[in-house]
């Protein structure tokens, strides 16, 4: 086989790929860019506002990734079930999906009722007037007490989503997640201003739109489902019942409980990183929100692609062609590497720019654009270790996924950050080059990984 063929697809494996990664890159850049839009929005409130707002996205950011952990860990067996035309085996993992994550956002609410304010203070030990530090506490806290009435609808919209995407079905979350988009926009714009004679509620204001559009989001895919039973059987008599049997919820339950821990262990890494950067200085706080603001904006495309891989893969497997999930994982991952380099060039071009839609200090503006730059540098690597997790996790190599990601960021990258931030007196954006760097040394992890083999397996024929 030559490199080309080896490498590269044709017109045909593209226009496959394209056709379930595409609506996943327009649900997410849409929702990106209405999150730099509520960011801008919060921005023009005051420095202040922006890093509670932020504080408390990152805490929430640990339950995002613990839902889509238990959707994504049942996910698995949804697409090999799918891919062997198992519908009776696609509808109990929607059962499942739907019990898990009803149990894990009620444990969220809980534990973030009672500490968030105590977790929301440890980001603000870092060098800065005390009266912001106190300002940014109250509008963090009050922030994430509102936004915990939207985790129950969460948790129900994900496992919705995540079968009809393992299944194929990649437009019709889109178009959910579209609408929400624009409702939650259309309420920041009046609640964070009050517009209208509406109640200037500030940092208040965005979480009660964003509250509101998780429950429109969840009406329009429960409606879109319970009409289209013909496209979606696994909605027939899905609710009859929740009985799933003991040996298909052990199966579930072992397979996803390394991917839970790991989901959530690597956003509480990310959470811990950050932490250590603002230990070293509270404007670190409102730079690294403005640079994941447009990191989140322009990696829509290779974070898409990384759940295309998934899927695809996935379906393949479960059809028992192992040798095809092989060759379309390879060639996928390198077109991944490819919109990695084409949006981290775009990264690196608005840097310099990008910060200057805030109003802040220039000093954060000059932090934030030396931060832009140096991710923009790193996205195809990111890009390579995305599609290179997803390919491991679509065979069910769940336990090698917790090692090779959560692990790596507690044993390699916290650490670093750690001893850098109290230990050295380097500037934040010099900690996070040398921390991200470390991407390099997992992406080669990530290769000899895919490269063997071993996560090529049928679950569904087992």
């Amino acid at each position: 086989m030559s490199i080309k063929n080896k490498y590269i697809g044709n017109k045909a494996f593209y226009t496959m790929v394209l056709t379930i990664a595409v609506p996943i890159m327009v649900q997410n850049g849409v929702s990106n860019f209405v999150s730099l839009l509520d960011n801008l929005m919060i921005g023009r409130v005051g420095t202040n506002a922006l890093s509670g707002v932020a504080i408390g996205n990152q805490l929430i950011f640990v339950y995002y990734l613990l839902i889509f952990g238990a959707t994504a860990g049942v996910g698995i067996f949804t697409a090999q079930y799918h891919g062997c035309g198992d519908v009776e085996g696609v509808r109990s993992t929607f059962r499942i999906k739907l019990l898990i994550n009803f149990v894990l956002s009620a444990a969220s609410i809980l534990v973030f009722f009672v500490f968030a304010e105590k977790l929301i203070n440890l980001f603000l030990q870092g060098e800065g007037a005390p009266e912001d530090a106190a300002e940014t506490l109250k509008l963090g806290h009050e922030y994430m007490l509102i936004m915990l009435i939207g985790l129950i609808p969460i948790g129900i919209t994900n496992a919705y989503a995540g079968t009809l995407r393992d299944t194929g079905e990649t437009r019709a979350p889109m178009r959910a997640s579209i609408i929400a988009i624009f409702v939650n926009l259309t309420g920041n714009a009046l609640l964070i201003y009050g517009l209208f004679g509406l109640p200037a509620l500030g940092a208040a204001g965005a979480a009660i739109a964003t509250v509101i559009s998780r429950f429109v989001e969840l009406a329009v895919l429960v409606i879109y489902t319970a009409k289209n039973k013909d496209k979606h059987p696994f909605i027939e008599g899905a609710f009859s019942h929740f009985h799933v049997s003991m040996w298909q919820a052990k199966k579930y339950i072992l397979k996803s409980l390394p991917l839970m821990a790991n989901e959530t262990l690597w956003a509480l890494g990310q959470t811990m990183m950050n932490q250590c950067y603002s230990h070293r200085s509270l404007d670190a706080v409102a730079a690294l929100n403005i640079q994941s603001t447009i990191w989140n904006l322009l990696g829509v495309a290779f974070l898409a692609m990384g759940e295309a891989v998934g899927i695809i893969v996935g379906q393949i497997l479960g059809s028992g062609d192992i040798e095809k999930a092989r060759d379309h994982a390879r060639k996928m991952i390198v077109f991944n590497v490819g919109l990695g380099t084409v949006f981290g060039g775009l990264m690196l071009l608005v840097s310099p720019f990008f910060p200057l839609l805030y109003n802040t200090s220039n000093e954060i503006r000059s932090m934030a654009t030396v931060l832009i730059f140096i991710t923009g540098i790193l996205m195809p690597v990111y890009a390579f270790t995305h599609a290179s997790y997803f390919t491991i996790r679509a065979g069910g190599n769940t336990f090698i996924t917790f090692i090779f990601d959560s692990c790596f960021v507690w044993v390699i990258s916290v650490p670093t950050a750690f001893c850098l931030s109290h230990f050295t007196l380097l500037t934040v954006p010099v900690m996070l080059a040398i921390v991200q760097s470390m991407e390099l040394l997992k992406g080669l992890i990530g290769g000899l990984m895919v490269h063997s083999g071993i996560w090529a397996k049928n679950l569904v024929g087992e």
